[in-house]
């Protein structure tokens, strides 16, 4: 029985097409895992302790990066372990001030009034020492907005470790002589899905700070050396 000619070619380019995409599917993959470990790579010593941190000079603020709040207005354990380790830092004279950043997008949901109201009131840190970035809604956002809205140039980072490596990398390249200090105090439940999501965020960071992309928001300077209490709402 004779094979018609246009579906030995249909086969054909089936063929070729899924060729293709195979390639370009390896090909993405070895870029994606690639920056990936050229991420962490450059990072790494960037990474220390507590005690270490306290042996450093002049750091300007103590950053840390928000997480979900639930719908009660309560933290989540990763914000809970970012306050506690970057308000210990602060308690140890690290840095004179504190910069909460995170998504302060619509009235119903708060991450950075959550971060300042435990700060203040559980911790009994000065209002004045704590800044608040209101519109910290990507780490890039967060990283970005520290070192031309804060005007900070020498900063800690407080996230978990899987955190760490990403936002790190982000400040490096903004021009931030950045240290990260892990806020990662427990078991987290999915944390396996964090680190996946890690993978592509990474990436996407890569080329956000490679083309210097600009925040989704910007504004006033606001001298992370003055008052805390000029980002209050």
């Amino acid at each position: 029985m004779l094979v018609p000619l246009s579906f030995l070619m249909f086969k054909k380019i089936l063929k070729i097409t899924i060729i293709v995409c195979l390639c370009i599917a390896v090909l993405a993959t070895v870029i994606l895992l690639g920056i990936n470990f050229y991420i962490k790579g450059k990072t790494d010593d960037r990474i220390i302790s507590a005690e270490r941190a306290k042996k450093l000079d002049d750091i300007d603020c103590i950053l840390i990066l928000g997480a979900g709040v639930r719908a009660d207005g309560t933290p989540s354990l990763m914000l809970s372990d970012r306050l506690e380790a970057g308000i210990s830092l602060y308690e140890k004279g690290v840095s004179p001030k504190i910069l909460m950043s995170g998504d302060h997008g619509t009235k119903g949901y708060d991450e950075v009034n959550t971060m300042k109201n435990i700060a203040l009131n559980d911790y009994s840190v000065p209002s004045e020492d704590i800044f608040m970035d209101h519109a910290g809604f990507s780490t890039y956002d967060s990283m970005y907005r520290a070192k031309e809205i804060f005007q900070a140039d020498k900063i800690i980072i407080v996230t978990q470790d899987f955190h760490l490596p990403r936002a790190l990398y982000i400040a490096g390249e903004l021009g931030i002589e950045a240290y990260g200090v892990s806020a990662s105090l427990r078991e987290y439940t999915g944390l396996w899905l964090n680190e996946l999501r890690e993978v592509p965020a990474r990436s996407k960071d890569y080329f956000m700070t490679l083309f210097n992309v600009d925040p989704v928001c910007l504004g006033e300077v606001i001298p992370i050396s003055g008052d805390g209490n000029l980002t209050n709402d």
